[in-house]
């Protein structure tokens, strides 16, 4: 099979009982994709089946997410055609491989590496948990690593396979008791009711796994590994790794809990917790590393972005680079040319010219932002130095160029909102009011 429907099949990524994913060319979106070519019948060739049936119902839960979760930290799915003969639904292209090879325990991730992967887990599930969507089946080999061309070590992942995904809106019956048993929560294995807690469970069981190498609950069959969740507690992960610090017990503990009142009730409190046991970590081992999770975090404290969206914030955390800055440090001088500007995330910076102090700006605020919105201007107009240690983020007029239109969209109304407050400032100033 060379072509389906506009699409060049280049080679096979892999195959399970239902599916065998492909790679792709997508010669009109001049990009690579991932084709997912669905089986039809089951294995006698029984035409409406039970396992058909099944099978159907999980394509069409998958192929109703098209070009709906456009997430940094999704694999996004473009298309889907349920008429041709097979079915398929073309997806990103993620190069790279799970996180399947990290559970084991000779080859475990550095701690601050599991955390920031668990971070952005939460808030892609967190975003698609806002659009009524659970993930249900979250497994190491549903996590991509993408292979990005950064340093070894990278946190950048994306979650894939929502086949077994439930619409908390959807209006017709959706297949009960589905996941990976390993993996399920309390309430999947006793087909209760579910919402997003199911997806902190099962996302708890990877983090332990990250951690230790092991599974927290473990059976001989299926059935013995699913009553030990449903009634036994697992061993916290530094009873298996003792150098692990007391905070990641609390953490992966609450995600396992068994009870809904226990367990964490939200996304972000889960992020929270998270990005605070990083920091921690951070501060231990990495000195001055500034985490993705420690600027996603920041941004969405900072009033410059108080109108940006999750997606969005990640682009700015991709886009911009960040720096920690001591006091009395030079960021921008007068006459030089002007090739971006800067968002202040903490401390506060002076602007002067000659010798007279023109303002000082905190943390949420921006400067030099005259060289985005007029670059004809070609220089800066100021000097513009940190009164103390500070981070600031540094967006490049050619970075924030290949931003999303809505982004940049962003970026203008958050300018237009800071030049009528100054303006009305320096108004009521003039006036004496």
């Amino acid at each position: 099979m060379d072509l389906l429907g506009k699409y060049r099949i280049q080679r096979l990524l892999g195959e399970g009982a239902t599916s065998k994913v492909f790679l792709a060319h997508d010669p009109f979106g001049r990009r690579d994709v991932a084709i997912k070519i669905v089986a039809r019948g089951d294995d006698t060739g029984a035409s409406g089946s039970k396992s058909e049936r099944y099978q159907r119902k999980f394509f069409v839960a998958e192929a109703s997410l098209a070009g709906k979760l456009t997430h940094p930290h999704i694999v996004q799915i473009y298309d889907a055609v349920a008429d041709a003969d097979p079915a398929y639904i073309v997806m990103e292209y993620v190069p790279g491989g799970t996180l399947e090879p990290y559970i084991s325990a000779d080859r475990l991730l550095p701690v601050g590496d599991v955390l920031e992967i668990i971070f952005k887990c939460t808030r892609a599930l967190d975003f698609a948990w806002r659009l009524g969507v659970i993930h249900r089946d979250l497994k190491p080999a549903n996590i991509m690593r993408v292979e990005d061309g950064a340093a070894v070590g990278g946190t950048n992942v994306k979650v894939s396979d929502f086949g077994a995904a439930m619409s908390v809106s959807a209006t017709e019956t959706q297949v009960s008791g589905v996941g990976s048993p390993a993996y399920m929560s309390p309430q999947q294995i006793k087909e209760h009711p579910l919402n997003h807690q199911t997806d902190i469970f099962s996302l708890g069981v990877v983090m332990y796994q990250l951690l230790t190498g092991q599974l927290p609950f473990q059976g001989s069959n299926n059935f013995s590994m699913m009553y030990q969740i449903t009634h036994a507690d697992p061993v916290p992960p530094s009873a298996l790794r003792p150098e692990l610090p007391s905070v990641l017990d609390d953490i992966v503990m609450r995600a396992l809990q068994k009870s809904l009142d226990d367990r964490y009730p939200s996304w972000d409190a889960f992020s929270f917790d998270l990005a605070e046991a990083f920091r921690t970590e951070a501060q231990r081992d990495h000195g001055n590393r500034i985490a993705d999770s420690e600027k996603f975090n920041s941004l969405r404290r900072l009033a410059f972005f108080r109108d940006f969206s999750d997606v969005e914030l990640w682009e700015v955390v991709r886009l911009g680079e960040w720096h920690r800055v001591a006091g009395g440090q030079m960021l921008l001088r007068e006459g030089d040319p002007g090739d971006g500007f800067f968002i202040i995330a903490e401390g506060e910076v002076k602007v002067t010219k000659g010798r007279k102090l023109l303002n000082v700006l905190s943390a949420g605020e921006c400067v030099g932002e005259m060289a985005w919105l007029t670059p004809e201007r070609g220089t800066r107009g100021a000097d513009v130095s940190t009164l103390s240690e500070a981070v600031v983020i540094h967006l490049a007029n050619a970075s924030l160029e290949h931003a999303s239109e809505a982004c940049r969209h962003r970026f203008d109304r958050a300018f237009l909102r800071i030049l009528v407050e100054r303006l009305s400032l320096a108004n009521q100033r003039l006036t004496g009011v």
